[in-house]
């Protein structure tokens, strides 16, 4: 067991500060972190580049070092020698809070390893930012931050999280956010949410309604920037063993399916009677020739 105290002798010894970095306003940088940034001995960044802009714009002159998740390790270590020697080094990502879907986990684990002191600063964050503005209800929740790219492991995820009650916090790409909400309806059902888009800057807007609504919408409109995801958590257990096509009638199961994914009936039926647990040949039957 180690006891931290943060600031005690503060002069003397070597801290690793982690300090958030605005998501796009850059008026959501605080005094506070200014002024660590300005009294830092070295600021570690996971893009330098987009650091040095940050630092020019709030007359920032501490020098830069690369940390990031190619070199977390090398780096890593010669950042923890530093600190252990009596220099102050501020941990920055490129927006928002490090170590949240971004890189410094593995820093923060190696300082408290070696009893350095770890001490947080307060601000920006996506997902806090959006749900309080989601409209659903903001505890519990559950953050997840970016499901993984391949779609079976991001079926597998989503199903492991279909009982979680808690609301729910995703991050995702434009490019993947159709397949994202699609397989979201399939394994939650049509439940509420909420869509933040370029969450603090110019552009920023809420898409809110149920998963099949901004299904439409994403199939309408123009999908641009980063989105956090706010699901409505399942209710309870009743809302478990409900299923999303339950209201649907065979041949509008399979057209949902064919509509929405772009894929053969074939393909269609067999998904369809997977649902239903239903043999394909009666779907078939029921779809092709009793219509």
């Amino acid at each position: 067991m180690w006891q931290q105290k943060s600031f005690e002798n503060e002069e003397q010894k070597g801290i690793l500060y982690l300090v958030p970095t605005p998501i796009g306003n850059l008026e959501d940088m605080s005094f506070r972190a200014i002024r660590i940034l300005k009294e830092a001995d070295l600021i570690a960044a996971e893009d330098t580049r987009n650091t040095k802009k940050l630092c020019n714009y709030f007359e920032i002159g501490t020098p830069v070092v690369s940390y990031h998740e190619h070199n977390k390790e090398t780096s890593g270590e010669k950042l923890i020698h530093k600190v252990k020697e009596g220099v102050k080094i501020a941990l920055v990502s490129d927006a928002g809070m490090p170590a949240i879907s971004d890189p410094g986990y593995e820093l923060v684990a190696a300082a408290i390893r070696e009893k350095v002191a770890v001490v947080p600063l307060p601000g920006a964050n996506a997902a806090l930012t959006s749900l309080i503005a989601s409209g659903l209800i903001c505890q519990p929740f559950y953050f997840f931050g970016f499901l993984d790219r391949n779609k079976k492991e991001k079926r597998s995820q989503l199903e492991s999280l279909k009982k979680q009650m808690a609301t729910l916090v995703f991050y995702e790409s434009p490019h993947r956010l159709k397949e994202t909400l699609s397989i979201m309806l399939e394994i939650f059902g049509d439940r509420n949410i909420a869509l933040a888009r370029e969450v603090t800057k110019k552009f920023e807007e809420f898409i809110r309604g149920s998963l099949q609504e901004a299904i439409t919408w994403a199939n309408e409109d123009e999908i641009r920037g980063e989105f956090c995801l706010i699901i409505e958590g399942a209710k309870d257990q009743l809302e478990e063993e409900t299923c999303w096509w339950e209201h649907l009638t065979l041949d509008e199961h399979v057209n949902h399916y064919i509509s929405l994914k772009n894929i053969s009936s074939k393909e269609a039926i067999k998904q369809t009677a997977k649902d239903r647990g239903l043999n394909k040949r009666d779907v078939y039957q029921a779809y092709h020739i009793e219509q």
